[in-house]
């Protein structure tokens, strides 16, 4: 193995590596987006349940502080609005980075196939040692 090819292998592993990682945390945040979107739907189903006397309170640090109901159902309906373009904006970039990540596998296991496949001999040579072209 020539050492371009070695270096051009070892290239190619990092920036393969490198995808796998960035799709990696991807995968992550989508799950953080997915676990809060289920979170706010469900706070968001507890307000459709209040009464217009019901009283709503805001965790502020350690204090709550009261809140209208219609500012409150107003910042989750906000909430869940940028946790979906988000979950979007993160879908993409996960099709993005599968793409690239296969298209970087496959140009891994060309180069590695070149590398182990010998050098093909000027002609094939029969059995008896003449050279046939």
């Amino acid at each position: 193995m020539s050492t371009s090819a070695a270096e051009r292998l070892q290239g190619l592993s990092r920036e393969y590596q490198k995808l796998q990682g960035d799709l990696e945390t991807a995968v992550d945040a989508r799950q953080r987006l997915d676990a809060q979107l289920t979170e706010n739907e469900q706070v968001k189903k507890e307000f459709a349940q209040l009464k217009e006397h019901n009283t709503v309170y805001k965790l502020i640090g350690p204090v709550l502080v009261k809140q209208e109901q219609s500012s409150a159902k107003a910042n989750v309906d906000n909430r869940l609005e940028f946790i979906r373009r988000e979950m979007k904006r993160i879908e993409g970039s996960i099709v993005d980075l599968e793409q690239k990540s296969d298209a970087k596998r496959t140009e891994l296991v060309q180069l590695q196939a070149s590398i182990q496949q010998p050098p093909a001999p000027a002609g094939d040579v029969s059995e008896a040692g003449a050279v046939v072209a």
